[in-house]
């Protein structure tokens, strides 16, 4: 499959990426078909050199079914060269992982509790649910008991 991806260039800690096109299985730096543009990162999103795109071999691949990853997508969809992706819904992206942590470590505390009264509410519904069966069969048996009440006279008529 033709994928539209970033491959990484440039040093280290100032990456530079080439915009290519790719069959998805070669590595991200490695063998591309072709490439279409660059994206720089490092630069404030308002310059004109943060991105460079040859929209005409885009639209060409594009229209030979090539698949945008989703940054490069999103990168198009800023030029207009195709419609924004939806956003994703990460509401965790903005707080520090070692937070996160904490909050996962809080929330499972909270949830201990709750899960330990769960569990003995379970026994508790399983309880009632096995005694509504035994109602069930007392009224079933109960109809029963009358017709031998009733049968039983009837024997001491014939008598």
């Amino acid at each position: 499959m033709l994928k539209l991806r970033l491959s990484m260039g440039g040093t280290k800690k100032r990456p530079v990426y080439k915009i290519v096109v790719a069959d998805s299985r070669f590595a991200r730096d490695g063998r591309f078909i072709e490439k279409l543009g660059f994206f720089n990162p490092l630069l404030p999103k308002e310059k004109k050199e943060r991105v460079g795109l040859e929209e005409e071999r885009i639209k060409y691949w594009l229209s030979q079914g090539a698949q945008p990853t989703t940054r490069v997508a999103r990168i198009l969809g800023e030029n207009k060269m195709m419609e924004m992706p939806a956003k994703g819904n990460n509401p965790q992206k903005a707080i520090p992982k070692k937070d996160r942590k904490k909050e996962e470590a809080e929330e499972k505390k909270a949830e201990a509790p709750k899960a330990e009264e769960k569990k003995a509410e379970a026994p508790k519904a399983e309880e009632k649910k096995a005694e509504a069966p035994k109602a069930e069969e007392k009224k079933a048996e109960a109809p029963k008991a009358e017709e031998k009440k009733a049968e039983a006279p009837k024997a001491e008529e014939k008598k």
